[in-house]
């Protein structure tokens, strides 16, 4: 198959990119870094250079593919955050139309269904909606779940306060995926045959806050490592005076809300989906023992 690649070599791209690979399809891996060029092509992939935004240039990298493996970067504009990751991924979209693709499989999210409350989560919501609205393409959304590595950035606190927390409560069941599982399944999706649309969940795990502290605290040699439960405000203001953008940090601790209130992981937990990924949470915590 000729499958086309967004998300340059990223922490999912370059898994999905290596597995796909192996198993003989031939690539175009889109990046908008003009350094990842020797990279790209020493994995045997084809490159395309240019801006994720640009629908003809997207259209062009698409055409004549079998299947496009759709990923929206997270913008790193400083305001309407929202906006520009919808922008990217309608541009995305807009692509893959003129390109005349049959098949797309789209990195989404848990909680892409809802319309509000969901932070920077709302931007998929929106793109799903606008895949939606193709004719005769064939469209899986792969809602996955929160990023294990998105703790990494939670090492400065324990090192430096001794806890880790955000304005989840400690027993908040919070699905949790690896971007390995995440390219796994992707890889299936783009080479099943009679493929229909639909959506798909990909969680390699499902633990709580207390669950996820004590597993990091055990692996780092910190046992009894705390988990503390901030307010949305002390939590926000938390992000702003670590140097995180005003606007990114309402956008997460929305999206904490969120998941603290139990609407964004809701469909996922109450429909029946099952978790498919194979890397655990005690897996991933000797990870995070080596980032650490």
């Amino acid at each position: 198959m000729k499958i086309a690649i967004t998300g340059s070599l990223g922490n999912v791209a370059r898994p999905l990119v290596k597995q796909l690979l192996s198993e003989g399809h031939q690539l175009n891996v889109i990046s908008s870094h003009d350094e990842r060029k020797n990279d790209i092509e020493a994995l045997g992939a084809t490159a395309a250079i240019g801006p994720i935004t640009d629908t003809s240039f997207l259209a062009e990298a698409f055409s004549g593919a079998d299947a496009v493996f759709a990923m929206t970067p997270p913008s790193l504009a400083l305001q309407n955050v929202v906006a520009a990751n919808t922008a990217a991924g309608k541009a995305i979209v807009d692509a893959v139309k003129q390109a005349n693709v049959k098949r797309v499989v789209l990195l989404s999210s848990i909680g892409a269904e809802l319309d509000g409350g969901t932070g920077p989560i709302a931007a998929l919501n929106a793109i799903e909606n606008a895949y939606n609205k193709l004719e005769n393409v064939t469209v899986t959304f792969l809602r996955a779940g929160y990023f294990y590595i998105n703790f990494n950035n939670s090492i400065p606190m324990i090192q430096h306060s001794g806890i880790l927390g955000s304005n989840l409560a400690a027993d908040t069941p919070v699905p949790l995926v690896h971007p390995r599982d995440i390219a796994t399944a992707a890889a299936g999706e783009l080479t099943r045959g009679n493929a229909e649309s639909g959506v798909r969940y990909i969680v390699s795990d499902v633990k709580t806050p207390a669950e996820i502290t004590a597993a990091f605290g055990n692996a780092i040699g910190k046992p009894g490592l705390p988990w503390v439960t901030f307010s949305d405000e002390d939590n926000e203001q938390g992000m702003v005076q670590a140097g995180v953008p005003a606007e990114i940090a309402a956008l997460y601790t929305e999206m904490g809300r969120g998941l603290r209130e139990g609407s964004i992981q809701a469909d996922f937990l109450n429909g029946g989906h099952s978790v498919d990924g194979k890397i655990k949470l005690e897996d991933f915590a000797k990870e995070f023992a080596s980032a650490f």
